[in-house]
C-alpha cells in the first residue's frame, strides 16, 4: 500500500513520487469513481468511514491541487488505523488504493490527499491524553494529530517547554516530524526531530509498532524526517526544558549580504547569548522600518525616522532571547554586550519585550488578520531550500540581485543552522556542510492576478531559482521536498537512495514497483 503522512495544518501527505506537474492552475479531479470497496464498511473500528462528505479532505493550504478520496477514517484509536492500513495492505497494491493521513492540512501539493484513496483524520485519534512528564530530563508524550500550540499550552502549566519549534505552531506533531520541523531554534537545538525521545508508528502492513534509540532503531530513524514514507506517527515523546516567561525581541537592518551572513554565522556559532536567529530579505520596498515601528521601538527614534530604504535590498536580522523577570538586569547586559559585535545600521535596531507564549505563537497573529481579510485561503507556491554555507553568496547574487525584482508575494527567510545539531542517521537530505542556510520562499499568490504576484509568474520564478541551482552546482537540497519523477527523487537523495529503498522496502513493501510507475508518496508541512 501507498502509505502517507499528516501535513502540519499549514507547515506539511502524501502524493506520488511520479506525481504529474500541473503548473499555474488549480487543479479539481471529479472522476467517476469506482464503487467505493465495500469491505471498508465491514471492518470492525472503534471510530467511522465517511463516504459522502470527503470534499474538506481535498483541500490543504497550498491550495493548487484537489483530489477528492473515497473515505475518510475518523478514527478513535490507534487501532483503528493500523485496522484499515492492514485491510488496504492485504488488498495488494494492483488496487492503487492508498492511504493519506491528514493533520491540520498545511500541505503544499496535496500530499495530505488520496486521489480515490482513503484520508485518516489524525486530529480525532481518542483514547490518548497527553502527558508532561517533569524531573531531571523532562518530556511529553503526545498524539501525532496533536498541534504544537496545544503541547505549548499544556507543558507551560508545568513550567516546561519543547526546545525547538517551526514558526507556526497550528500544525501537528506527526506532520513535523516527517519532515524536520525548523524554526530560529535549530541552531542551538536542531530541528523538532533532534529532539524526540520515542514513537509509535503503525506501519505500511499496518502493524503497531514503538521504537526509539534503543528499540527498532531503523524504524524510528526511518520515520524520522522521511516524508511519511515508512508508516504513520500515532505518538511520539517529545524533549522538554525549562520554560520562559518573557522574550526580548530584536530586528536590525543590514545593506550588505556579506555582513548579513557574516553576524548571522557568529552569532549561531559557540556560545551564542540569543535562543533564536533568523534573517529575512526585503526587496524594493520602501517604509520598511515604519512599519514595525507599532510593534518594535527604535533604539533611536530620530534616526530610525530619517533611514530611507529607497528601494534597495534589505537584509534583516531576527533575534530572541528569552529571560525572566528575575533576571531582567543580567540579560540586558548581556543583550548589550552581544549587539555591540554586530555591524547593523545603528539607526535601524529595533527592541520590544513580548510574553513567551506571543513571541512563539506570533505567526497565528498574523494569519488571523490574513483570514480577514480573504488572504489565507490562497495559493501557496512555495519553496525552500537548504544551501551549503560555501555556496550561499553565489546564491544571493542571482537570485537576490537577478531573479527576484521584488518581495511583494510574501517573506523571505534566510538564516543559517549548524549540522552537529542534525542526526545523520535520520531520513531527512540536508548539504554535507557543517553550516547550512535555509532560504525559504513563502509566497502567496493573488488569484486571478496574471502579474508578477500570480501563480504563473511565482511558479516561472521558482523554475528559474532551481534552474539555477542546477547549473551552477550549488548541491542545494530541498527541504519539504517535492518532485515529478523517480530521477530527481534519486538525486535528491543521493549517496542515501539505497538505504532510503531499503527501508521503504521493509516497512512498506507493497508500494515498490517498477521503475516509471507510481512508487512513492511522501508529506510536506510548514516549518
Amino acid at each position: 500500500m501507498l502509505v502517507s503522512f499528516p501535513g502540519q495544518n499549514n507547515m506539511l501527505v502524501l502524493r506520488s513520487f511520479m506525481i504529474l506537474f500541473f503548473s499555474c492552475i488549480t487543479i479539481k479531479i471529479n472522476l467517476c469513481f469506482p464503487s467505493i470497496p465495500s469491505s471498508l464498511k465491514t471492518l470492525s473500528i472503534d471510530g467511522h468511514f465517511d463516504f459522502e462528505q470527503v470534499e474538506h479532505a481535498a483541500k490543504d493550504f497550498g491550495n493548487r491541487y484537489s483530489y477528492l478520496p473515497l473515505a475518510v477514517l475518523y478514527p478513535k484509536s490507534v487501532s483503528d488505523i493500523a485496522t484499515t492500513v492492514n485491510h488496504v495492505w492485504q488488498i495488494g497494491g494492483g488496487s492503487e488504493l492508498k492511504v493519506a493521513a491528514r493533520g491540520h492540512g498545511h500541505s503544499l501539493q496535496g500530499q495530505a490527499q488520496a486521489h480515490r484513496g482513503v484520508v485518516i483524520n489524525m486530529e480525532s485519534l481518542q483514547g490518548f491524553k497527553m502527558q508532561v512528564h517533569t524531573g531531571n530530563f523532562p518530556y511529553v508524550d503526545v498524539s501525532g494529530g496533536e498541534l504544537w500550540i496545544n503541547i505549548l499550552r499544556e507543558s507551560l502549566k508545568h513550567g516546561l517547554a519543547p526546545k525547538s519549534w517551526t514558526d507556526y505552531l497550528h500544525l501537528t506533531v506527526g506532520g513535523t516530524l516527517s519532515n524536520a520541523g525548523i524554526s530560529g531554534q535549530a541552531f542551538r537545538h536542531g530541528p523538532q526531530i533532534s529532539n524526540v525521545y520515542q514513537l509509535e508508528v503503525v506501519t505500511g502492513k499496518g502493524q503497531v509498532v514503538n521504537c526509539s534509540e534503543k528499540q527498532n532503531s531503523d524504524l524510528f530513524y526511518s520515520v524520522l524526517g522521511g516524508l511519511g514514507q515508512f508508516g504513520i506517527i500515532t505518538r511520539a515523546r517529545i524533549s522538554l526544558e525549562p520554560a520562559h516567561e518573557m522574550v526580548k525581541w530584536i530586528r536590525m537592518v543590514y545593506t550588505d549580504f556579506a555582513t548579513f551572513t557574516r553576524d548571522q554565522e557568529k552569532l549561531i556559532s559557540g556560545q551564542s547569548t540569543f535562543d533564536y536567529v533568523e534573517g529575512f530579505v526585503i526587496i524594493n520596498r520602501t517604509g520598511l522600518l515604519n512599519n514595525w515601528r507599532s510593534s518594535f521601538n527604535p533604539q533611536d527614534p530620530l534616526q530610525a525616522s530619517q533611514f530611507k530604504s529607497d528601494g534597495r535590498t534589505l537584509f534583516c536580522l531576527e533575534l530572541a532571547k528569552y529571560f525572566n523577570h528575575e533576571d531582567m538586569v543580567l540579560v540586558n547586559q548581556e543583550v548589550k554586550t552581544s549587539l555591540s559585535q554586530l555591524n547593523h545600521i545603528p539607526s535601524t535596531l529595533f527592541i520590544s519585550e513580548v510574553p513567551y507564549m506571543e513571541f512563539l505563537d506570533r505567526v497565528h497573529i498574523s494569519e488571523i488578520k490574513l483570514r480577514s481579510r480573504g488572504l489565507w485561503e490562497v495559493p501557496h507556491p512555495w519553496l525552500n531550500l537548504f544551501i551549503p554555507k560555501s555556496k550561499i553568496h553565489s546564491f544571493a547574487q542571482e537570485v537576490f540581485g537577478n531573479i527576484l525584482t521584488d518581495t511583494s508575494s510574501g517573506p523571505i527567510l534566510i538564516y543559517p543552522v549548524n549540522k552537529s545539531k542534525w542526526d545523520n542517521r535520520t531520513s531527512v537530505v540536508i548539504p554535507e556542510e557543517d553550516v547550512f542556510y535555509l532560504v525559504a520562499f513563502l509566497s502567496s499568490a493573488v488569484p486571478s492576478s496574471t502579474g508578477n504576484d500570480g501563480l504563473e509568474q511565482i511558479l516561472i520564478r521558482n523554475k528559474r531559482i532551481l534552474d539555477f541551482c542546477e547549473i551552477a552546482g550549488l548541491g542545494v537540497k530541498q527541504y519539504l521536498p517535492h518532485f515529478s519523477t523517480q530521477g530527481e527523487w534519486k538525486s535528491h537523495f543521493g549517496p542515501h537512495w539505497e538505504a532510503f529503498i531499503r527501508r521503504k522496502s521493509t516497512y512498506d513493501p507493497s508500494a515498490i514497483l517498477a521503475p516509471g510507475q507510481r512508487i512513492f508518496q511522501k508529506p510536506i508541512a510548514y516549518s
